[in-house]
């Protein structure tokens, strides 16, 4: 089956893309919608929060397939790569995946005609957006769970020496 997706705008900022991959959560940007699309912006201005649908436009090739990648974010904590296991991209956030679409949550400043000022991008400068939604209260589940690798590597600390040993699923 074929899908085809067209952008709907760009996300603007001005920020080097290093500066994007150290998670600065407080950068603000803007959502550049394209004219034909400004009615599907009405009423938005309301929303503390939108969801962002985006194409990772500047993944390299062998970025695009991968089932399985360590987390790398979390060399940030003090984790080697050797400490780090091999996780279903479905399990995580990374921008390898068999399709590159990502998802982030942004605050919604305010609009200026089809600009949707926002805070908490972690998108590139370019990056084309196929979708947005406003964050109503549904989406927020009443409970949740967290893996327990997720937990360790989270709650770990840098000195760790060994890598994290993951459950083999269906052994007995």
């Amino acid at each position: 089956m074929q899908i085809t997706f067209r952008s709907i705008g760009v996300v603007r900022n001005q920020v080097p893309d290093a500066q994007i991959r150290e998670e600065s959560r407080d950068l603000e940007g803007a959502l550049e919608i394209f004219p034909e699309y400004a009615e599907a912006l009405e009423g938005i201005e309301g929303f503390s929060h939108l969801f962002v649908l985006v194409y990772f436009h500047k993944l390299r090739p062998e970025q695009i397939g991968p089932l399985k990648v360590k987390p790398k974010r979390l060399l940030k904590k003090g984790y080697t790569l050797e400490q780090l296991p091999s996780l279903g991209v479905f399990a995580l956030d990374s921008p390898t995946r068999p399709n590159p679409i990502g998802l982030t949550l942004v605050r919604l400043l305010r609009r200026e005609g089809t600009r949707l000022i926002v805070t908490g991008l972690d998108c590139f400068d370019g990056t084309p957006i196929l979708d947005i939604k406003g964050y109503r209260p549904g989406y927020r589940p009443e409970s949740y769970a967290l893996p327990d690798w997720y937990t360790r590597l989270m709650n770990g600390a840098s000195h760790l020496r060994r890598p994290i040993a993951m459950p083999v699923h269906g052994a007995s």
